[in-house]
């Protein structure tokens, strides 16, 4: 099984976040409606999708451009859908090195996903938030797992419950434009750092705190 002990980290957001997130090892990320800020790097390591006005066509368009390493397949809201988005994953399989499937029906919860999701596809956990989420329990995820949103703190305590390959964040940066910073367990006031800063020892306490979290798994 192709699992990593510390997950690759992208950020689709603006070009200074890519800068300071590349800087401190994570990968170019963009949306496929976006893909602007991404244009001076050699390779995508994430192409990330518009979910609640998903176009198939542009994202293939996108994807075929940039060959990311990952990217995610439409989310899987009703599984009545689950056959035809297999079909666009395979479509976007041609051109990104991994597709990652969103399981967020509750109906998932009776079944193995090995069972309805072929092992050709990594899985993609929706991270609870404001924004979204799945109620598919972590201990289904049966494989190497993309952690899709949330908050740092939410998803570093997904460490030890699913085989995290990957994640996106971008809620540091929301912070960050409040003066706020991650500080490896939560969100401290920091407004004398400015924005840049804030960004970048956030981005910094998240590879420690992944790099923690994979020791303390390993001497488990």
């Amino acid at each position: 099984m192709d699992t990593k002990p510390i997950p690759l980290k992208f950020a689709a957001h603006s070009k200074l976040v890519q800068d300071i997130t590349t800087a401190h090892g994570w990968l170019p990320a963009a949306r496929y409606t976006n893909l602007r800020d991404v244009r001076s790097y050699p390779k995508l390591g994430f192409l990330d999708i518009e979910w609640k006005n998903y176009d198939l066509e542009s994202h293939i368009r996108a994807a075929e451009k940039t060959r990311p390493h990952i990217t995610i397949a439409r989310d899987v809201e009703n599984l009545e859908s689950l056959s035809e988005i297999l079909d666009e994953a395979d479509a976007l399989l041609a051109f990104s090195e991994r597709v990652a499937i969103v399981p967020k029906d509750e109906r998932f919860n009776g079944h193995r996903l090995a069972d309805l999701i072929p092992p050709r596809f990594m899985l993609a956990y929706s991270v609870p938030s404001r924004y979204g989420g799945t109620k598919v329990p972590p201990e289904l995820f049966d494989r190497d797992t993309h952690l899709l949103g949330g908050s740092p703190a939410r998803q570093l305590d997904l460490a030890d419950k699913l085989q995290v390959y990957s994640l996106d964040c971008n809620r540091f940066t929301i912070d960050a434009k409040f003066g706020d910073r991650f500080d490896g367990t939560r969100f401290i006031t920091a407004r004398h750092l400015g924005y840049r800063e804030c960004l970048r020892q956030s981005v910094v306490a998240i590879n420690d705190a992944w790099v923690a979290a994979a020791e303390r798994k390993a001497a488990a």
